[in-house]
């Protein structure tokens, strides 16, 4: 397992990161407003909208191909001590990949990164986890289940 030099994995910040791009725009600003001591930063690249192209695989498994282009919106910003964070969230929301980049870097900063792992990222997990169950939920009632019937000669 390789560590960078804050002390986290790369699997680690893929985590959190997935987290907070997943989570609601209303989630992240709550937890950003209850923050006692908001930090500064500045934007290296304000929050701007494009497409992306998804790919999947036939399967789940087999050759990759291309799907389709979805919107995304991406940030990177810095706060005052030097680490930078990026976002990059589906749909158009420059507010929710901003809130996101700042999260981002306060996670990568030692000094806040128990923190915010624990009041903010925790939290907002859980709310992912259930906002995903939703999904599912939802999800499940329009699976309709195709089969073939054999005719006797």
């Amino acid at each position: 397992m390789q560590f960078n030099e804050n002390g986290y994995t790369k699997r680690q910040r893929q985590q959190w990161m997935g987290i907070l791009a997943g989570s609601l725009t209303k989630n992240l600003e709550n937890s950003w407003q209850k923050m006692p001591e908001k930090p500064e930063y500045k934007h290296l690249h304000k929050p701007e909208t494009g497409s992306i192209m998804v790919r999947g695989r036939a399967g789940g498994s087999g050759n990759s191909f291309n799907f389709g282009e979805v919107t995304a919106t991406r940030c990177t910003i810095q706060i005052k001590n030097g680490h930078v964070g990026s976002a990059y969230v589906l749909g158009l929301d420059h507010r929710h990949a901003e809130l996101a980049a700042i999260f981002d870097a306060l996670l990568q900063d030692p000094l806040h990164h128990c923190e915010i792992s624990n009041s903010v990222v925790s939290r907002l997990k859980d709310s992912y986890d259930k906002h995903k169950e939703e999904i599912a939920k939802k999800t499940a009632a329009t699976k309709v289940d195709f089969f073939t019937m054999v005719r006797g000669e």
